[in-house]
């Protein structure tokens, strides 16, 4: 099974990506299967409200996917391109405390095949930014990050995965991983995690990025593993053409290395366990 596990189009704010072309260069990549997992940032996002205009590329409005175009999208492309690849249901929440109410009326209201749960700003200020982090130490940024992840997986359930587990390293020192100092908050947060039957992923983001190790580090992984967790999936975190798969297979093998057997896809909500 080669599959991509965090896909993101332009129904996502941040990416210009059109869903067809997603599927056409997943296709011509060789890919089986693939999951879009659009972005919605309660908070600091808002939905699309009756009677505004739609639009795509780069002149669009920085809004939360537009759901019903979303959904009916993914439909009739999976219908289209049914013979040559398999096109999952997902969407990327990235939720804060005070927005898990917003996630979970979002939830009920459809029907996913894969959630992938994020943490991309807190009290609404953004990483991407600079905001969340400024006035702050990384080690300040580190804590405050881990105890709101804590937090959310604690409060919330309707979820698949957690995404870049490890993300704030992103935008603080990417050469420096802080893992010794957050091995504790990470170990309490992947305890909730297994013992809820969620996951992790593998986000092969990192090297674009230019983070020293993998997303989330390799000492995230094998502390997954150590704790008994099984559910994993493996995902680019893509935003065009180029990031679509990108080291997917070399992550298999690092997966190996680790001692895990098994990466997941996702029907419906529920894991399917694919030999590594």
């Amino acid at each position: 099974m080669y599959a991509d596990y965090h896909v993101h189009s332009d129904y996502s704010d941040d990416s210009w990506y059109l869903m067809e072309d997603v599927i056409k260069d997943a296709i011509e990549k060789g890919l089986d299967e693939i999951c879009f997992t659009d972005h919605v940032d309660y908070g600091v996002k808002n939905d699309w409200q009756e009677g505004e205009t739609y639009l795509v590329k780069e002149n669009k409005v920085v809004r939360n996917v537009h759901y019903q175009r979303y959904f009916a999208e993914i439909q009739r492309l999976t219908k289209k391109y049914s013979t040559q690849i398999s096109i999952k249901m997902g969407l990327e929440f990235g939720m804060q405390r005070h927005t898990i109410s917003k996630f979970q009326k979002l939830f009920d209201t459809y029907n996913f095949d894969f959630i992938l749960l994020s943490i991309h700003q807190i009290n609404d200020k953004e990483f991407w930014t600079g905001d969340f982090q400024k006035g702050r130490t990384h080690e300040e940024c580190y804590d405050i990050y881990y105890d709101e992840l804590y937090e959310v997986v604690s409060s919330y359930n309707d979820y698949s995965v957690l995404a870049h587990m490890d993300l704030i390293r992103r935008y603080l020192d990417k050469e420096t991983d802080a893992f010794s100092y957050c091995k504790n908050k990470i170990e309490k947060i992947l305890k909730v995690v297994i013992e809820n039957g969620k996951g992790i992923e593998v986000n092969t983001s990192s090297t674009r990025y230019e983070i020293n190790g993998l997303t989330p580090s390799v000492e995230i992984l094998k502390l997954y593993y150590q704790l008994g967790g099984k559910i994993i999936t493996i995902g680019s975190d893509s935003h065009e053409s180029d990031h679509l798969a990108f080291h997917i297979n070399e992550s298999k093998k690092i997966l190996k290395e680790i001692g895990f057997t098994h990466f997941c896809t996702f029907e419906k909500m529920e894991p399917i366990y694919h030999r590594l």
